[in-house]
């Protein structure tokens, strides 16, 4: 709730508490329930009970204090998935101190842009990645480096840093502040259409908003066992999966990352009811034998009900969100049929807007630019971090936030998700949306995934090129699956939409939660 609110008498759903009160409030009252179950791939899982890991966080986050770090100050977290990245994060927002969760895929100079973007004061990092970390994060005091590369031994021994396991102090000293939900809490950098990573800066409140609508979206109860391998530095994984799961007290199964061919052991040992998962890792998961024994009974995913996925025996339920939105402002609904590969209804709890460039209402099956509303540090981010600018122009004058994706009105409050509106095509006048093409490419015979971009051309503006993985790789691929295409497109598209170009590939780059890196491509093309 912003401070002019407060000074307004008003009263928000989370005055007196923050997310440390969170974890100590499940301490108490489900201090031997499993929280997590850190499940690596190599080694036997092992289980933290909220009361053990609350007392952790309470060690860690005593022994940060006494290696200097301060409420107010940034602290650079660079983790694969393993329960240090938690219990990280966790201590430094106890003490007061924002946790900055990086993506480990970044590149050196995008490292040292976040860590001096931010001021970070120290590290915390894995010894994949200890190197990149000291040569590219020069002006932090401290960094120290976890004994495992996410559950794997380290490949090269470590000269880098301090160990992780000695930053812990005795619980009974763990620092304490008063509580204040509005205070800053944790940083994520999310890619956008400058040429600089933005920094969204969640409050406390944000991040308790996250924990509880989530949980409400999702259905999620203190029975569940919530499996999660998507990446944690992600909101996905961090706000959906994990903080959900500690709103409810159930238990949340964290994997290193997604491996197709664990999935379905730790499902089974674990007893996992929930996941949150993306298109990419379904359509691995249809190439394992499916058990029937599985106790999953709702997956979470950007689509509802897809067709293709319905051998799982799972219903699942779309939704779209962003990490300025902490959790979906558009999901499918629990209880009833969706309309199948929409991505639900407009959530209760927003205000959503779908207009055309002039601002005029989008009609029933037209496709239209989407805005959502709420209450910015509660329901909405609080700022990008030193970024006044960004941060207003991401707003509208009726205090909208313009989340620069386009989506399709459909019957009774359905909407679909249509793409970025970077990912349009002019050809020759013409608006094309690069999904329209990908979705008549992907139900192809033979293809695996399929992504669309842009090439320059001469006369028409620019033309469609479309990358394809085949099944079973380029290698495989049937003898035909160039014309299958191409005639699939003839068959499907207006001329102008049709593809210029096929390229099959073995992979394609990728950003965040397995997203095809679509500048990467552009680059490719030329």
């Amino acid at each position: 709730m912003p401070t002019s609110q407060a000074a307004a008498g008003i009263v928000g759903p989370f005055d007196g508490l923050d997310v440390p009160w969170l974890l100590k409030m499940r301490a108490d009252v489900r201090s031997s329930h499993p929280f997590l179950i850190w499940a690596p791939f190599d080694a036997p899982a092992r289980r933290w009970s909220y009361g053990e890991f609350h007392e952790r966080v309470g060690a860690l986050a005593a022994g940060l204090t006494k290696r200097g770090v301060k409420p107010g100050e940034y602290v650079l977290i660079h983790l694969d998935n393993c329960i240090e990245a938690l219990l990280a994060w966790f201590a430094c927002v106890e003490l007061g101190a924002i946790a900055v969760t990086t993506n480990t895929r970044s590149a050196p100079a995008e490292l040292d842009y976040f860590a001096d973007h931010c001021g970070a004061v120290a590290g915390i990092t894995q010894p994949a990645y200890a190197e990149i970390v000291a040569q590219n994060c020069r002006n932090i005091r401290w960094m120290a480096v976890t004994s495992h590369d996410a559950g794997a031994p380290p490949e090269n021994p470590v000269s880098r840093g301090d160990s992780f396991e000695e930053l812990f102090a005795d619980s009974a000293d763990r620092p304490r502040r008063a509580i204040d939900p509005l205070a800053p809490c944790s940083v994520q950098y999310t890619s956008g259409t400058t040429s600089r990573p933005k920094a969204v800066l969640w409050t406390h409140a944000n991040a308790l908003w996250g924990a509880k609508i989530n949980a409400a979206h999702e259905d999620l109860h203190a029975s569940d066992v919530h499996q999660a391998y998507l990446p944690l530095f992600h909101t996905n994984a961090l706000a959906y999966s994990m903080l959900a799961t500690l709103w409810v007290g159930a238990t949340c199964v964290i994997q290193p990352r997604f491996s197709a061919s664990r999935f379905w052991g730790a499902a089974r040992e674990h007893g996992s009811t929930w996941t949150s998962t993306i298109p990419f890792c379904m359509k691995a998961l249809l190439e394992q034998d499916i058990p029937r024994d599985h106790k999953f009974r709702l997956w979470g995913t950007a689509i509802n009900e897809p067709p293709a996925f319905a051998a799982f025996g799972v219903k699942i339920i779309g939704w779209w969100g962003m990490t300025e939105t902490i959790t979906h402002g558009i999901v499918g609904e629990i209880d009833q049929p969706n309309i199948p590969m929409s991505i639900g209804r407009a959530a209760p709890e927003y205000e959503i807007r779908i207009t055309d460039d002039d601002g005029r209402p989008t009609e029933i099956d037209g496709t239209g630019n989407l805005s959502i509303k709420g209450i910015v540090g509660l329901s909405l981010f609080a700022a990008y971090l030193h970024n006044e600018k960004a941060t207003r122009e991401s707003f509208d004058e009726h205090g909208f936030f313009l989340t620069g994706d386009r989506v399709g009105r459909l019957e009774n409050g359905y909407i679909r998700f249509a793409d970025r509106s970077k990912d349009m095509l002019k050809v020759g006048g013409e608006n094309v949306a690069a999904s329209e093409i990908e979705q008549v490419v992907a139900l192809v015979p033979g293809v695996r995934e399929a992504a669309v971009v842009a090439k320059t051309h001469p006369m028409l503006d620019e033309v469609p090129v479309v990358f394809v993985i085949p099944q079973g790789g380029v290698a495989a691929a049937r003898p035909d699956l160039h014309e299958a295409v191409m005639a699939a497109c003839r068959a499907g598209l207006a001329d102008f939409k049709v593809p210029r170009e096929i390229r099959f590939v073995d992979d394609m780059p990728r950003s965040t939660l397995e997203k095809v890196a679509k500048a990467e491509l552009r680059k490719m093309v030329g």
